[in-house]
Order: structure tokens, then sequence, then C-alpha cells
């Protein structure tokens, strides 16, 4: 093989990878609000999840991105975990659309006669196009016609590779089927990329480089390298996350392993087919699609049980109270669904930061390690609330998506000050409870009580829907009595009734009282403010108590 085969065969397989990208990446982003409507639809039954699954990956032409849209939705409690396995099995099967494609389009259809003016016509709508959606649409266009072109390429190289190299050697080779069953799983490993590696496995059976059976055992490799993406894709991420990968990992080895038996059964018989009257390239797409689908069968049964171990693994991260549980590196490509799983991780640290206030407030009196060891832990879910949103930030955004996330830091700021004034209330706790005036301890009662109302009214919830106007009216009578209470502690100093370092300390912690109530307030106003952009294309968004 020459430096001008190789050098074709490279940049084939580059133009093939950079077409996949760009349709991939252009049909994701046009998709937008349609895929998590789309994946919503599978919170209905298992079987909706197998289809949605499979028709969501067969256009996006992703099963990367359905995964994580998938991840998103279950962290944000909009899909359970079996459903969510539902929609794994209909990414593999939607997968093999990629193998039709080449099958029917690039072997069938000169392509240089329509590949150039789809670029050409995908760009125009990149470059002209008044809305967003159509601007992507002609990204993926033109991903489409660099894809064929890529695939051009490699036919071109491999009809000048047989000429040049015996492949057919491999095949003399004790467990040959082994050998090019591995090969498919380093070829996808090494491209991250199971549709580059169909595409070099078809190119090569259809210039008749190897035999159709071989062919099949890269088709069962290529299937198992994908595993390899999702592995490398949960590390760091959530244990929803490594369940789902996990569940991805079992489907295609337990997938693989048949399809492979069986390949070593009726080797003999596979080896027929190709004499009928379907091409090599279809049987192969054909196979491809088929054990997939014997897949689901044989593990359609045994998904509760996997699912049931699953959800006994993985569970340290979950009892970490510091770790985000929510805020997946996956879920980043899809800017839509990032934003969810912020607003969710801003959900449960606020809840956090509610005890911790309640805690602080209650007349039986907090306990101050544990209110330390939460305020740690506040800071380092605010910290990788800040650093996640910068993450969004620097993603292909819409405008709607990019005026939430100052808001996003706005109540992470707030809740970080909910946490910090609640631990610092502890050291006023003596000094409330031991008023020396009786009406101005019993005013004191009532207004730490109208701050556990306020705070009860600002806890957002996963679950919930109610107007602002509780709240509001809470911290109105709040500062009422906050100006009422001061005046008191001022006149009871000025006439004896309470001595100067007492009412200097009565004043200080209400005012301290005050701001925890104000800062929690903000906090669940702001959140709310989140709420139009997260509601959009799932009916279970999560709602908050309050509202700007």
């Amino acid at each position: 093989m020459d430096i001008a085969i190789a050098g074709s065969l490279a940049g084939g397989i580059g133009l093939f990878l950079l077409g996949m990208h760009l349709m991939t990446q252009g049909l994701r982003q046009a998709a937008g609000k349609s895929l998590k409507r789309a994946l919503h639809a599978a919170t209905e039954s298992r079987l909706r999840g197998l289809l949605s699954g499979t028709l969501i990956t067969a256009v996006v032409q992703s099963s990367s991105a359905v995964t994580v849209a998938t991840i998103g939705f279950v962290n944000a409690g909009l899909l359970t975990i079996p459903q969510s396995v539902a929609v794994i099995y209909g990414c593999n099967i939607g997968t093999t659309m990629t193998s039709w494609l080449v099958a029917l389009v690039g072997f069938k259809i000169k392509i240089s006669a329509f590949a150039l003016p789809l670029i050409a016509l995908g760009m125009l709508m990149n470059l002209a196009a008044p809305k967003e959606t159509v601007r992507q649409i002609g990204f993926a266009l033109a991903g489409f016609g660099v894809f064929f072109i890529g695939l051009d390429f490699l036919k071109e190289s491999f009809e000048d590779l047989e000429k040049n190299v015996d492949l057919t050697i491999i095949s003399a080779l004790p467990f040959s089927l082994l050998l090019f069953l591995v090969a498919g799983f380093v070829l996808t490993f090494l491209m991250q990329a199971s549709a580059a590696s169909m595409a070099i496995t078809l190119s090569l059976a259809a210039t008749g480089s190897i035999n159709i059976t071989d062919a099949a055992a890269l088709v069962i490799g290529a299937n198992l390298g994908t595993t390899s993406t999702a592995m490398l894709a949960v590390i760091g991420a959530t244990p929803n996350a490594k369940r789902i990968a996990a569940a991805h990992v079992i489907f295609n080895l337990i997938t693989g392993a048949v399809g492979f038996i069986l390949l070593i059964v009726f080797t003999s018989e596979v080896n027929h087919l190709s004499e009928g009257p379907l091409t090599t390239v279809t049987l192969l797409a054909l196979f491809h699609t088929l054990f997939n689908l014997l897949g689901v069968c044989i593990m359609w049964p045994l998904t509760d049980f996997m699912v049931n171990q699953l959800m006994k693994r993985f569970l340290s991260q979950e009892e970490n109270i510091g770790k985000p549980q929510y805020l997946d590196k996956n879920i980043l490509a899809t800017p839509y669904l990032a934003v969810e799983a912020l607003s969710m991780e801003l959900g449960r640290v606020s809840r956090l930061c509610n005890s911790m206030a309640l805690a602080a407030v209650s007349e039986e009196g907090p306990n101050p390690p544990q209110l330390e060891k939460d305020l740690i832990s506040v800071m380092a879910l605010v910290a990788a609330v800040g650093q996640f949103n910068q993450q969004i930030a620097q993603q292909n955004l819409n405008p709607d998506i990019t005026d939430i996330l100052p808001s996003s830091l706005r109540v992470a700021r707030y809740l970080n000050e909910v946490a910090r004034l609640s631990t610092r209330l502890v050291d006023y706790h003596e000094s409330l409870e031991n008023i020396s005036d009786t009406g101005i301890k019993q005013n004191v009662f009532h207004f730490k009580k109208d701050i556990s109302e306020l705070l009860h009214e600002c806890r957002i919830e996963k679950e919930s829907d109610s107007d602002s106007e509780p709240a509001r009216k809470i911290l109105r009578k709040l500062e009422h009595n906050y100006q009422s209470l001061k005046s008191d502690i001022l006149n009871a100093a000025t006439s004896g009734r309470l001595d100067a370092a007492e009412s200097v300390t009565l004043l200080d912690a209400i005012s301290h009282l005050r701001r925890l109530a104000e800062q929690a307030e903000k906090s669940s106003s702001y959140w709310s403010s989140m709420l139009p952009i997260r509601a959009r294309g799932a009916s279970a968004a999560i709602k908050t108590k309050t509202q700007v």
C-alpha cells in the first residue's frame, strides 16, 4: 500500500467523521426543545421509550446525543431508570440507520451528483436563513454532503487497497472471526464513532476485500466498540448516568455475544447469502439491524432484574451531600437539558439551605457542628454550580438560555448567603432565648415564627405550583414587624428596661434574621425566573413557590 492510498484512506475517514460531526451537531441543535418533547413521550410506557429512542436516534443520527438527553431526563425525574433503559435499547436500533444510509444511498447513487450541491444548499441556508432552526438544518445538510464525499473517498481507497493488499489471508487464520471482531472494536474505540467503523466495513465488503462473514464480525465489533464511548463519557458523572451507561454496556455485550455465537454456528449459511439477490452491503445493514433487534428481544424480559441490580450500584456519590447529583458534563452538549439540570441542582441546594435556616431559627436551637458541616457542603455545591454555569456559557446557546445563566448565579450566591447566615445565627441563640423584657421576648418569638413561615413558602420543591403572593405578603409583614420591633428595643434601652449591651445584641440579631429572610426570598424569586425556559418542551418541569 503506497502513500497515496494511505493518504486517501485517512482523508476519507477524516471527511466521513467531519460530516458525521457536522450533521449530528446541526440536527441536535435544530432538535433542541423538540428532542425534549419527543423523549418526554417515553414516560408513558417502556414500549414508547423503545420507539422514541429508535426514531429520535434515526433522525438525529447520534446515539450519544439521545443518551445524554436521556440522562438529563432521568436526573430531572422525568424518566425512570426502566424507561431510560428502554430508550437506550432503541438507540442501538436507531444507530443502524447509518448502515442503511451507506448501503442504500452511498453505494447506489453517484455521490458527486448530489453531495456537492447539498453542501452548497446547506451552507446557503446556514448563512442566509433568518431562523436559528433553519440555519442548523442547513448545517446538518452540509454535513450530510461531506459525509458522503468521505464515503466516496473510502470506496475508492479500498478499491485500490484490494488490488495491492490481500486481506482474505486473514480469513484463513485460526480464530479469524474473533480477530475481525476485535478489529471492529478497536476501530470504534480509536475513532469514537461506530458509524465510521461501519462505513469502513461496508466499503471493504463492497470492494470484495473481505467476505460477508468477516464483515459481519467487524459489525459486531463496531457495535461493542460503542461501549467504550459510554464508559469514557461517564467518568466522574452522576450515579444515574453511570447506571444508564452500564445498561448500555450490558446490552451490547450480551447482544454481541449472542450475535457472534450465531455467526460462528451459521458461517456457511451466511456466506451463501451473498450469492442471493441482495447486495453484500444491504445484507450487512440488515444483519446490523436484526441482531440489535434480537438483543432487545433477549434483554426485554430481563430489564427489571438488570435495573434492580443497577439501582444497588453507584450509590457513593448520592450519599455525599456535598457532591452534585444533577450536574453531568455529558448534558452540556444539549444546553436546554443542561439548564434543566442546573435548576434541579439549585433546587437541591435550596432545600439544604432551607433546612439549615429553619434549624437555626427554631426555638429548639440548631446543632452547630451539623450546620458547619452543611455549610461546607453548600459552598462546594455552589462552586460546582458556578463552574457548570460557565461550561454551559461556552456552548452554542440561544439568547433565551444566555439570559438565564446570570439568574442561576444569583440564586447560587443568595443560597450560599442563606447557609452562611444560618450558621452564624448560632452566635445569637442564647441572647434571643434569654431576653429580659417579656414584651420584647414575645415580639421576637412572633418575628421568628413569621420568618419560619416565609422559609417554608420559599422552599424550592421538586413539584410545586403556587403564586408568589403568600411569600410577598409575609415579607411585607416581616418588614413592618422588623421596624416595629427595632423601635421597641430602642425605647426599652432608653427607658432602662434593657441594658445597652443587650439592646445592641438584640438589634444585631433581628437584623441578621431579617437579612436571612430577604436572601431566602431572593433566591426563590430568581430561581422562578428560570421557569419559562425549563418548562418549554417538558410539561412536568419543576416549579417553585415564588415568582419574580
